[in-house]
């Protein structure tokens, strides 16, 4: 069977040489739209039980993208080809992120009274920067406070199909429900609380960071990025 009667092949071929996760419509093209969307998502998934138990794995990402990357268990190897280390991120932006992350969407003023400190506008500007979160729309109430969601590069950078395969937060670890309201309506004249002192909130502050922080990190390795990352 030559390569251009194999459609896995092709779709194979062009996965591992893209420099990008690639759509089913981009895929189609590759196959000179001679096979269904239906038929395409079948090839992959056969495709993607072909490379089962390898050193690569073909992942579904970014809610519709599909890409090979390597699996969890090469991490150790793939440490040794680059030694260099990844990209580290500030407490306050991974602490700003997890809390857009995991209450999207929500308002500067939000992201303030869940960490009871101001917003660093550095922390937003780098998550921008990354093209991890974005500006969505506003907040119909006094002011109109722009609203904070992450992104589909967010997704696609952490390995994720969609949101709901962010690290769940058991309900012993959940933050009072107060603490993580999405303010509806909320008065933007309304008195900003002190610092959280409460030990159970900071711990799931902690708890998301050190969740995203462990997606993220993995996914950097031989990355040349020149940014600076590390504010405050």
């Amino acid at each position: 069977m030559t390569l251009m009667e194999n459609p896995k092949w092709i779709l194979e071929g062009a996965l591992l040489t893209s420099d990008v996760p690639l759509s089913v419509a981009s895929l189609r093209e590759c196959l000179d739209k001679r096979f269904t969307k239906a038929q395409v998502l079948q090839l992959l998934e056969e495709l993607r039980e072909d490379w089962a138990g390898r050193a690569l794995e073909l992942r579904e990402v970014g809610d519709g993208l599909w890409r090979f990357q390597s699996v969890s268990q090469m991490r150790e190897v793939l440490k040794r080809l680059h030694p260099e280390e990844a990209p580290k991120y500030s407490r306050t932006v991974m602490e700003t992120l997890a809390v857009i992350a995991y209450r999207q969407p929500v308002t500067r003023g939000d992201i303030e009274k869940i960490r009871g400190v101001s917003v660093n506008p550095n922390a937003i500007k780098t998550l921008m920067d990354r093209n991890w979160i974005e500006v969505i729309g506003r907040r119909e109430t006094v002011g109109h406070p722009e609203l904070l969601a992450t992104t589909r590069q967010f997704l696609v950078d952490l390995g994720l199909n969609s949101l709901q395969d962010l690290p769940s937060i058991g309900p012993e670890e959940e933050p009072s429900t107060e603490a993580f309201e999405l303010f509806e309506g909320q008065n933007l004249q309304e008195k900003m609380p002190a610092r959280v002192k409460d030990l159970t909130q900071l711990a799931a502050i902690d708890e998301e960071h050190a969740k995203l922080e462990s997606l993220i990190e993995p996914l950097k390795l031989g990355e040349k990025n020149g940014e600076e990352n590390g504010v405050g």
